[in-house]
């Protein structure tokens, strides 16, 4: 049994009681049951052991996994049962999941059951698809006479059976059953006389379907293998420290990546690749397939719950040695990991968004730390907290400056929208952008437009008084979707209005500036042109994405519109025009990351231009073509913007420079909420008076900022208070959460109905 070290309590104290899960299936994980710690064995219980516990009134020997250690029992000292050993698990994977779910509950705020269900791979109830298959087992002339006993009884379905397996044929039965209208009865009743046989055989649903793909081989630049060699030599040598790929669109990274990769499956290992989204699930895993095949896997929320179970089964049958996939791929249970690759490694959407609130980097580096794997990370505008830590000498820093063979960075054109409004150009398309796709459509290319939206419309507003419709249950504006109006945050709909509720006015519109809304104008412009649109509308369904792509990469479409899903790590070599419609509306974001997300997100549109050897062209739209992150995307300059944003946070104190935790806090009841998050704050505060006096002087204490209301006030009928805690240090970070988490049981004790939850560093604004 792998030993796996506890990541929360003292290895020298000795408790007297453990919590113990008994099943950690997903259907059953929702109590930890209180066994007494026998001397015996003190010294070898931590959390994430596997024991062997009696349980139930008949004291069935069934196996758990330590999830507390406490010297406080939650009922009757003599109601307490006692562990009976230390069990041998089937492999260490589940041991280090549930230690490495204990390290997120202190790291981040979340309860043991919810980082549980985080980490461990769903084992819904889910049936293994099996296929019969039918052979016979008498000769061809004793089947003969029995096909003619079968005609002469008029038994039909017996003689297409039998016609069917003459001459030693294997048939599924689900054709029999299916095509031929056979019933399984029929087949059954001349299995059991010795006449046929039915094999069952496990077959796996594999969401990959390729067809017959040739594989490549990819010769790699100088600097790419250099690249290469320089990881795995160091790799070999034991210095596991993590990497960062800093390289510009175009340059090869995933080649770098693959090669890498190589090394890591000839080592014995296994490998986890997570990329930020399921839309680059086409392009990058059929790149992967072509190189590795069959030993490639894909995980994602797409996925039936059949296909997920199965890969995981793959992977424990040691078929699958590189799973590719979003955030949660990173819980693949491979007894061996060697590696761990996050591309795009800048991406917001590697933040969860719910309890535990982790960041997949983060957590990334900690399976690390407990495997000996390695950290590989990625981007052409890599994070600033990746690219600090980098600065620091923390992570091994590697560069790609240049695009792959005669490929060029694309010309980028910024057009200031305040110009065209003042020369009578209202249109959503300026002068110079509407010439570029003139000229780009006349030589049989491709182009991509980009806006930050999606759907039709962003609100729906009297033109008379000015009134906004919102929704009765949140604090936002309803969306304008075709005849009905949406809530985006709580799914609420109602019938689209044809007068103002509030003035009785007809002149009730919706702010029309969605995809939608671009693609018909396109439409109406080239009329001849074929337009594909990429959004959360349009990619519903499981094979969409796959769809969509597939489709604009063969060229069978001219123009793609969309939202950020088009400009993340696509490369379709067609492409020469990328429009950016909307350029400075992440700017508007209320969040210190906005002007990292405004050039990240700018430098990967931009970076869609100009892959192949055809040069390329951006058309950037803003109302503030003055403002650096613009300026500094354009020019694709991720070390002048670099040196500009990290001054404003080393001067705010803000990430990576410092730390920040968002305490979020809601209620039924706004007037209580706002009582419950003053009390609360008010304790923080207390306890950290108390804490400097033990202090020396000089260093920076926390600081408590709030509580103040969220910047959307209500959601689902739930009142939103924020309270904000600043420190250089992210260990006080984690101290002011216990302290607050104490006194959130208190008042839960009191019954008082509040949810509290944690986001350290947030990458959005409450």
């Amino acid at each position: 049994m792998t030993s796996v070290k506890s990541e929360v309590s003292a290895p020298k104290i000795k408790y007297r009681y453990a919590r113990i899960i008994i099943d950690i299936s997903h259907e059953k994980v929702d109590y930890a049951f209180t066994y007494r710690i026998p001397d015996s064995l003190s010294d070898q219980i931590d959390v994430g052991v596997c024991v062997s516990i009696p349980f139930g009134k008949g004291d069935t020997i069934r196996t758990g996994y330590v999830v507390q250690l406490t010297d406080h029992a939650n009922y009757e000292e003599s109601r307490i049962k006692e562990i009976r050993d230390i069990a041998d698990a089937e492999n260490g994977m589940d041991q280090r999941l549930v230690a490495l779910s204990a390290w997120m509950k202190h790291r981040y705020g979340c309860t043991m059951i919810q980082a549980l269900k985080t980490v461990l791979p769903v084992r819904k109830k889910v049936s293994a698809k099996e296929e019969k298959e039918v052979t016979l087992l008498v000769s061809s002339e004793q089947a003969m006479i029995l096909r003619r006993e079968a005609f002469l009884k008029h038994q039909s379905a017996k003689v297409r059976l039998f016609d069917a397996l003459m001459g030693g044929a294997t048939v599924r039965q689900k054709m029999l059953t299916g095509t031929l209208g056979i019933s399984a009865a029929t087949i059954n009743s001349l299995a059991k006389q010795g006449i046929l046989r039915v094999e069952t055989t496990r077959e796996f649903r594999n969401p990959i379907r390729f067809g017959q793909t040739q594989k490549t081989e990819i010769s790699l630049t100088e600097r790419q293998k250099e690249i290469a060699d320089d990881y795995l030599s160091h790799y070999d040598a034991g210095n596991r420290q993590p990497a960062l790929l800093h390289g510009i669109t175009g340059s090869g990274k995933t080649e770098v990546y693959m090669e890498i990769i190589d090394g890591i499956l000839q080592r014995g290992k296994e490998v986890i690749v997570l990329i930020p989204e399921i839309a680059l699930t086409y392009q990058t895993v059929r790149r992967f397939y072509r190189r590795f095949g069959e030993k490639i896997s894909i995980l994602n929320s797409r996925l039936s719950a059949g296909e997920r179970y199965d890969q995981i089964e793959r992977v424990k049958k040691g078929e699958v040695k590189i799973m590719i996939g979003p955030r949660s791929a990173l819980f693949t249970p491979f007894p061996n990991p060697g590696l761990i690759l996050i591309d795009e490694e800048h991406e917001t959407s590697y933040k969860s968004e719910t309890m535990p609130r982790y960041h997949a980097r983060e957590v990334a580096a900690k399976i690390c730390e407990m495997t000996g794997a390695g950290l590989f990370l990625g981007s052409a505008t890599p994070s600033l907290d990746s690219y600090f830590q980098a600065e620091k000498g923390r992570y091994r820093l590697y560069r790609l400056t240049e695009r792959i063979g005669e490929a060029v960075l694309p010309a980028v054109q910024i057009v200031d929208l305040r110009k065209e409004l003042a020369q009578g150009n209202f249109s959503m398309f300026s002068k110079a952008l509407e010439n570029a796709m003139d000229v780009t459509l006349a030589r049989g290319e491709q182009i991509m437009l980009f806006l930050n939206r999606r759907g039709i419309a962003g609100f729906v507003s009297c033109k008379s008084c000015g009134e906004v419709l919102k929704c009765p249950h949140c604090d936002v504006s309803l969306s304008e979707h075709r005849d009905k109006m949406i809530c985006h945050y709580c799914g609420y709909e109602t019938a689209k209005v044809k007068t103002c509720p509030s003035c009785g006015s007809p002149y009730i519109y919706g702010m029309k500036a969605g995809t939608q809304q671009v693609e018909e104008l396109l439409q109406k412009r080239y009329p001849k042109a074929k337009i594909l649109r990429m959004d959360a509308d349009t990619t519903r369904k499981k094979e969409d994405y796959d769809t969509i792509l597939a489709a604009f990469s063969q060229h069978e479409a001219d123009i793609l519109v969309g939202t950020q899903m088009i400009v993340k790590g696509h490369d379709f070599p067609e492409v020469t025009l990328v429009g950016v419609l909307a350029a400075d509306q992440s700017l508007f974001a209320s969040d210190y990351t906005a002007p990292e997300r405004t050039f990240q997100l700018l430098t990967q549109a931009v970076g869609r231009a100009g892959r192949a050897d055809k040069k390329g062209q951006a058309v950037i739209q803003t109302y503030q073509p003055e403002h650096f992150a613009i300026q500094k995307a354009a020019a694709q300059d991720y070390a002048g913007f670099y040196e500009e944003e990290i001054g404003d946070r080393e001067m705010l104190s803000f990430p990576p420079a410092g730390h920040l935790l968002a305490v979020l806090i809601s209620g039924e009841d706004e007037e209580r909420t706002g009582i419950f998050a003053g009390w609360l704050a008010g304790h923080l505060r207390k306890s950290i008076r108390k804490q400097n006096d033990d202090k020396s002087a000089g260093r920076r204490q926390p600081q408590v900022l709030g509580p103040a209301p969220a910047g959307i006030g209500k959601i689902k009928d739930q009142y939103r208070i924020v309270i904000y805690v600043k420190s250089e240090s992210l260990e006080e970070l984690i101290r002011a959460k216990d302290v607050m988490t104490e006194k959130v049981e208190y008042a839960g004790k009191q019954a008082e109905p509040f949810l509290v939850t944690y986001d350290f560093d947030p990458m959005s604004g409450y």
